[in-house]
C-alpha cells in the first residue's frame, strides 16, 4: 500500500478522519498511536454511512456528534468525547449536517489537545451502551448502510409523519421522490396539514428551479387545461 509508506514517513503522531464512508486498512492504523474519527451520532447507535438522513427519517429527537480512536471496524472503537444535541422537528438533513459539521470539527480539536497533554479518558462502546440501556439489537436495528435508488422514493404506505420525516432526511441533496402530473419530482421540504395529509411547501420539478409547493400546484393544473 504507497499512502502507508508515505503516512509513515511523515512520522505523525496522529490523524483525523471524518465523512471517509469507508473500513480504513489496519495497516495505515498501525502507522499512529492514535487515528481520530468524527462521527455524527451517538454511537454505539446509528454506525455507519448514512447516520444522518436515518436518523432522520426514523423520527428521531435526538443526535449528536462522536470522536472516536478508529480501529478495524466500521465505527466501532473507543468513544473519546461525545455530545448530544437536538433534531429540530423541521431540521433537515442539509442544515443537520451543517451544524453538525462545525461541532465535530470543534470537538476533534479538543481531542487531539486533550490526547497531547494525558487527560483524554477512552471508552469502549460496550461500556457506553450498558450506561445508557443500549441493547445489542436497538445498535444491529440502527445500523446504516449507502443510500440507494429506491431509498428516494416516497412510500404513500406510510403515515404523514414518516413521509415528512423521509423528506427532510434527504433534503436538499440527493432529494426525495415522487410522481406528479405524469412526472417525477423532487420534494425539498413538506408538512403535515391540520387534516393528516401531506404538503410540499418546497419542490423541484425536471428540469426547473426549485419553487414553492402551491405555485407548482397551480402551475401543473394550467398545463393540464
Amino acid at each position: 500500500m504507497p499512502f502507508v509508506a508515505e503516512a509513515r514517513a511523515t512520522g505523525a503522531d496522529a490523524f483525523v478522519v471524518a465523512s471517509y464512508g469507508k473500513i480504513v486498512p489496519q495497516a495505515l492504523l498501525d502507522v499512529v498511536p492514535i487515528a481520530f474519527n468524527v462521527h455524527p451520532s451517538l454511537l454505539p447507535l446509528y454506525r455507519g454511512a448514512t447516520p444522518l438522513q436515518t436518523a432522520i427519517r426514523d423520527g428521531r429527537a435526538e443526535t449528536g456528534v462522536t470522536i472516536i480512536a478508529m480501529d478495524k471496524g466500521m465505527d466501532t472503537g473507543d468513544v473519546l468525547l461525545q455530545e448530544r444535541t437536538p433534531i429540530g422537528p423541521t431540521e433537515t438533513y442539509g442544515e443537520l449536517h451543517d451544524r453538525l459539521a462545525a461541532r465535530g470539527a470543534e470537538l476533534v480539536v479538543e481531542a487531539v489537545e486533550r490526547h497531547a497533554n494525558g487527560t483524554l479518558e477512552r471508552r469502549p462502546q460496550s461500556d457506553v451502551a450498558r450506561e445508557l440501556g443500549i441493547s445489542d439489537d436497538e445498535i444491529a436495528r440502527t445500523l446504516t448502510r449507502p443510500l440507494r435508488k429506491e431509498d428516494l422514493q416516497i412510500d404513500w404506505s406510510q403515515p404523514a409523519s414518516r413521509v415528512v420525516d423521509h423528506i427532510r432526511s434527504l433534503s436538499p441533496a440527493p432529494a426525495a421522490r415522487t410522481e406528479r402530473m405524469g412526472e417525477t419530482i423532487k420534494v425539498l421540504r413538506a408538512h403535515v396539514a391540520a387534516d393528516g395529509s401531506v404538503v410540499f411547501d418546497f419542490v423541484v420539478p425536471p428540469g426547473r428551479r426549485p419553487m414553492a409547493g402551491d405555485v407548482y400546484a397551480r402551475h401543473a393544473q394550467q398545463r393540464e387545461r
